[in-house]
C-alpha cells in the first residue's frame, strides 16, 4: 500500500511555529479534560455522592469521568469530517472552546447539598460536551503538525504535540496538590476544589490566541481544492483502509489505558490502602516531568528505527510493569513508588503515546487522514480510556480489595495492542526508502484524474 511521495514545500520554522501552537492548545483542551479525572480520584465522590459508601461514592464520580469518553467518538466523527471537509484549523478552534467553557461551568456548579441528584445529572450533561470537543482535538493537533513537517523528523515534531497532554495533566495535579495541603478539608471541600475549574478559563484564553494565529495546513489547502475531497471522509477510509482503521484502534489501547492506571486509579487505590494522597499526587507530577523530558526523545527515536518498533517495544515494557506497580504502591515507600510511576509514565506510557503522533496518520491517504486518526484515537479511547477507572473499581470492590482483576484487565488489554501492532505496518518513510506508506498528498496526476473523472459524468 506504500505510495511515492510527491513533496510540498517544508518550511522548518513553520513547523515549530505549528508544533508550539499545537502543543499549547492540546494542552488548554486535555487541561479541561484531566482536571475532573483528578478531582473525580479526591473529592467529586464527597460533594457529589456523599450519601454512599466512600469506595461506591469513588466509583459513581468515575462513571461521571467515563461518561465524557463514551461521546469522543461522536467528536472525532463529527469533527474528523468538518476537518477533512473544512479545515483542520477551524475544528480545532471550536472543540477547544466547547472543552474549556465546559470545565468552567463545572468550577461554578451547584454540589449535592444545594440541588441533591440534579447536581449528579448536570455534571454528566457538562461531561458529555467535554467528551465531544476532545473527540475532534487530538488527531487535528497532530495532524496539523504532522502535514507542517519535514518527511524525515516527522515523528519528532508531531510528538511535540502529544507533550500537550501530560503537561496539561501536570497543571491540575500541581494545583490539586497545593491546595490539598494549604488548606483544610473543610475548606477544600467548601469551595477549594473549584478554583482548578474556574482557572480554565485563563488556559483556554491563551490556547485560542495561539491557535488562531496557526496557519492552515498546506496539506490540506491543496486536497480542498481537489473534487474527490467532495466524497464523504468516512466512507472514503472504511472502503480503503478498514484493516487500519481497526487494527489502529486496538493498537490505541495500552496508551489509552496506563495512562488513567497510574494517574487515577493508582492515586484511588493509594488513598484506599491507607497512603497520603498528597504524596501520591507529588509523585506523579515527578514523573509527568520525566515524561515531558521523554516524549520528544521516543518521537526522534521513531525517525531513525521506525514508529512500530518503538510504539511496540514500549507496549511490551508496560505489560511488565503492572503487577510492580501495585506492588510499589502497597509498599507506601516513596522510592519504589517515584521509581515506578517515572518507570510507567515517562517510558511505558510515553513510548507508547509518542509514535502515535506520527504513525496513525501516516496510515491514511490524504482525502480521509483527519476522520481516520479521529476515529482510531476515540474509539480506541473510548473503549480501554473510558471505562477503565469505573471496571478497575468495580473489579477491586468484587475482589474484596484484590488487585489480581485489575492486573489481569490491563494486562489483557495490553496485549491486545501488541496483537495488533504485530500485524499492523510500519510507516516512517525513514524505513520504507522514502516511500509513504498512504498517499501523503494530492499529486499533478490526480488532480487531472479528477477533472477528467468530473468531466465525464458531466456528460453523462
Amino acid at each position: 500500500m506504500s505510495a511515492s511521495f510527491a513533496p510540498l514545500a517544508h518550511d522548518a520554522k513553520k513547523a515549530r511555529k505549528t508544533a508550539g501552537a499545537s502543543f499549547i492548545g492540546t494542552m488548554a483542551e486535555y487541561y479541561d479534560f484531566f482536571i475532573y479525572g483528578t478531582a473525580s480520584a479526591l473529592v467529586f465522590n464527597k460533594i457529589f455522592f456523599p450519601e454512599i459508601d466512600p469506595l461506591l461514592g469513588t466509583l459513581a464520580a468515575f462513571s461521571t469521568y467515563a461518561v465524557g469518553f463514551f461521546a469522543r467518538p461522536l467528536g472525532g466523527i463529527v469533527w474528523g469530517h468538518i476537518g477533512d471537509r473544512i479545515g483542520r484549523k477551524k475544528a480545532l478552534i471550536w472543540t477547544l472552546l466547547i472543552t474549556g467553557l465546559g470545565t468552567f461551568a463545572i468550577g461554578l456548579m451547584p454540589t449535592y447539598e444545594t440541588i441533591g441528584l440534579w447536581a449528579a445529572v448536570i455534571l454528566v450533561f457538562v461531561r458529555l460536551l467535554q467528551g465531544f470537543g476532545v473527540g475532534g482535538e487530538q488527531g487535528g493537533a497532530v495532524l496539523l503538525t504532522a502535514e507542517a513537517a519535514p518527511p524525515k523528523q516527522r515523528g519528532f515534531y508531531a510528538s511535540l504535540v502529544q507533550m500537550g497532554s501530560p503537561a496539561a495533566y501536570l497543571v491540575p495535579s500541581a494545583l490539586f496538590a497545593f491546595l490539598t495541603t494549604q488548606l483544610s478539608e473543610e475548606q477544600f471541600l467548601a469551595w477549594g476544589w473549584r478554583i482548578p475549574f474556574l482557572l480554565s478559563i485563563l488556559v483556554v484564553a491563551i490556547g485560542l490566541y495561539i491557535r488562531l494565529r496557526v496557519d492552515e495546513s498546506e496539506t490540506f489547502k491543496a486536497v480542498k481544492e481537489n473534487a474527490k475531497a467532495q466524497q464523504a471522509p468516512v466512507k472514503l477510509v472504511f472502503r480503503k483502509n478498514r484493516r487500519e482503521v481497526f487494527l489502529g484502534m486496538g493498537s490505541k489501547f495500552v496508551e489509552a489505558a496506563v495512562f488513567p492506571f497510574y494517574t487515577v486509579f493508582l492515586v484511588a487505590y493509594s488513598k484506599n490502602v491507607g497512603n497520603d494522597s498528597g504524596f501520591v499526587l507529588q509523585a506523579i507530577i515527578i514523573a509527568i516531568i520525566a515524561e515531558l523530558i521523554m516524549i520528544p526523545i521516543w518521537g526522534w527515536l521513531t525517525d531513525k528505527i521506525g514508529r512500530k518498533k518503538v510504539f511496540l517495544g514500549a507496549a511490551i515494557l508496560n505489560l511488565l510493569l503492572i503487577w510492580p506497580a501495585f506492588a510499589a504502591i502497597e509498599s507506601g515507600d516513596t522510592l519504589p513508588i517515584v521509581a515506578i510511576l517515572v518507570a510507567g509514565l515517562a517510558l511505558g506510557h510515553a513510548g507508547t503515546y509518542a509514535p502515535q503522533a506520527s504513525y496513525y496518520p501516516e496510515l491514511f491517504p490524504v482525502r480521509g487522514r483527519y476522520t481516520g486518526v479521529s476515529i482510531v484515537w476515540q474509539f480506541g479511547a473510548m473503549i480501554a480510556s473510558g471505562p477503565f477507572t469505573v471496571i478497575a473499581t468495580a473489579l477491586l470492590v468484587a475482589g474484596g480489595g484484590s488487585i489480581t482483576g485489575v492486573a489481569i484487565y490491563v494486562s489483557a488489554l495490553i496485549l491486545v495492542s501488541v496483537v495488533c501492532l504485530t500485524l499492523l505496518p510500519e510507516t516512517a518513510p525513514s524505513q520504507l526508502g522514502g516511500r509513504e506508506y498512504a498517499e501523503w498528498t494530492v499529486t499533478d496526476e490526480d488532480q487531472s484524474n479528477d477533472t477528467a473523472h468530473h468531466s465525464t459524468n458531466s456528460v453523462k
